[in-house]
């Protein structure tokens, strides 16, 4: 089904020698997972919100060590965020 959108919810922040930030966003079920590497100074004017929106096929497969850690994770912020919120 190419095209089809699927939410994804703000599990990883991660920042690495203070000149790039990672941000991973994964499905609910924590099955797949889109990362994405920023430049530190980009990430300061870019709202960062709770969830994002893919397409289907920019997601993959989430390792199977991190698979329960990205659901959990993802359960808990769309529970206490709305997806447009800033974090």
């Amino acid at each position: 089904m190419d095209g089809e959108q699927v939410q994804c919810w703000l599990v990883e922040r991660d920042y690495w020698d203070e000149d790039v930030v990672t941000l991973v966003y994964a499905t609910p079920d924590g099955e797949r997972f889109h990362q994405r590497q920023l430049a530190a100074n980009l990430v300061v004017g870019l709202d960062v919100t709770a969830a994002k929106t893919f397409d289907e096929d920019a997601l993959e497969p989430t390792p199977a060590a991190d698979r329960e850690r990205y659901a959990a994770e993802a359960r808990r912020v769309a529970s206490a965020h709305d997806p447009d919120e800033t974090l």
